[in-house]
């Protein structure tokens, strides 16, 4: 019976970066909640009053 041969990890740009933005700068307070940008409330439309349509 043959083992399988193991897979190199691949290195990750965007891991690594933020690998080393954790080492040097420390991890970001837990207690701040980063918004979701993706995820906004619709813009308010302004209402067409009837004195503006005549």
């Amino acid at each position: 019976m043959t083992t399988a041969k193991k897979l190199c990890k691949k290195l990750d740009v965007g891991k690594e970066a933020r690998r080393r933005a954790r080492q040097s700068a420390g991890l970001p307070p837990s207690e701040r909640v980063i918004p979701d940008k993706r995820r906004r409330p619709p813009k308010h439309k302004r209402k067409i009053l009837e004195s503006e349509i005549d």
